[in-house]
């Protein structure tokens, strides 16, 4: 991707224009209302902007995975949300295309902001149908990509349009494009990597990929437990996948030929049951037994990680370590994020991370604000990681 460049907004004329903006809209609901306000607070900046300079803001999003139709996976309740925190109306059309959409725009005044129906109603958004395509773009002059999180999808709203009309980046995709690239293209060595969860199945990808680029690749959660059982060692009813211990053996051959470090648990936090507050015991990773389950990592990792991250210049971190949700397994993830943030704000370490679970993780920690990037998107970000081209940041690049 170096060399390359993308219009972001500060190329865009968007005085008196129609600005379709793709923003995620795609929030978390309970009883009718928004629950997690994450991705509304993350598309402000741009779309203050966008009115700011007298632009005519139209957003698309999508919501949910609705087969045709259905008001239970509308986002007009999205859109008093939005106004809040823009602090400014939000009108809302009840269609994203056709009549109705048409007629709303043509209601707009420079400085307005529209929101239009799910763009998932329409089967045309996922097959990124040219006629879908064409609809969307009739209603606008140029359109603004501040999506990330979505785009991995070779959709009509997150790819297809920015084919058709002049494109640019929105600042929450400017900033991502840049914090990753930061980090992947050019970043400051040594470089580590923590990658955790549950699978090295749906991770085998990103591994495969990080072993080329990363002086350090630190293993967490369950994921590590396979990697354990590969060294022949009793992960007791540990959760693991044992069908990949061969696979796991492999990334650890692969890993000492390419001089890359995996660091793995020395010693672990164990219970015989899975539930808050569990009786639980820290043991070697030696000493684990047949009843235990391997639900944390110990104070010697623990203190093994920060010594890694104390030599590095950049870390890249997706997956927590241990069953976060639950204390007393939440130790491991919390002392680690914590000795991030701080070696973040004292200047010594270039921390982007990202993923549901990891995002979750860091603000149970309450450290998300003193990390260098906290990537919102899921599988977006996973797949920049495992090295993939995304279809909607491609559409993006000046060509």
């Amino acid at each position: 991707m170096a060399g390359r460049s993308f219009r972001t907004l500060d190329k865009a004329d968007v005085a008196d224009k129609r600005v379709l903006v793709r923003v995620d809209l795609n929030v978390p609901m309970e009883k009718g209302r928004v629950s997690d306000l994450t991705r509304i607070r993350a598309a402000v900046p741009t779309l203050r902007e966008i009115t700011g300079k007298g632009g005519k803001a139209i957003l698309l999003s999508h919501f949910g995975r609705p087969k045709g139709r259905d008001p239970a996976q509308s986002l007009a309740p999205v859109a008093p949300e939005l106004a809040k925190h823009l602090q400014r109306p939000v009108a809302f059309a009840h269609d994203c295309i056709g009549a109705v959409a048409e007629e709303a725009v043509a209601a707009m005044k420079p400085g307005d902001v529209l929101l239009l129906e799910n763009t998932r109603f329409h089967s045309g958004e996922e097959t990124n149908a040219p006629d879908f395509i064409a609809a969307l773009a009739k209603l606008g002059d140029l359109y603004v990509n501040d999506a990330f999180s979505v785009a991995h999808r070779a959709h009509a709203s997150t790819e297809g349009l920015a084919r058709k009309l002049p494109a640019y980046a929105g600042r929450s995709m400017q900033a991502e494009i840049e914090a990753l690239e930061r980090v992947l293209e050019a970043p400051g060595q040594p470089v580590a990597a923590i990658v955790g969860g549950a699978k090295i199945s749906t991770k085998l990808a990103l591994l495969g990929n990080l072993l080329a680029k990363v002086k350090f690749l630190v293993i967490g959660g369950a994921m590590a437990n396979t990697f354990l059982a590969a060294q022949g060692k009793n992960i007791g009813r540990s959760l693991s996948e044992q069908e990949l211990v061969a696979t796991a053996s492999e990334i650890l051959a692969e890993a000492k030929t390419r001089g890359c470090e995996i660091v793995l648990p020395v010693d672990a936090v164990v219970a015989q049951r899975f539930g808050a507050n569990a009786p639980s015991r820290v043991v070697s990773v030696d000493a684990v037994g047949p009843e235990d389950m391997i639900l944390d990592i110990g104070p010697q990792s623990i203190e093994r990680v920060i010594s890694t991250l104390a030599r590095s210049k950049t870390l890249l971190w997706n997956g927590p370590f241990g069953a976060f949700e639950l204390s007393p397994f939440d130790a491991g993830t919390i002392e680690v994020a914590e000795a991030t943030a701080e070696l973040t704000v004292a200047g010594k370490l270039v921390s982007v991370a990202g993923g549901g679970d990891t995002v979750a993780a860091l603000h149970q920690a309450g450290v998300a604000d003193r990390f260098s990037y906290v990537s919102t998107a899921g599988g977006a970000f996973l797949e920049w990681l495992e090295g993939k081209a995304l279809p909607g940041v491609e559409a993006l690049w000046v060509r």
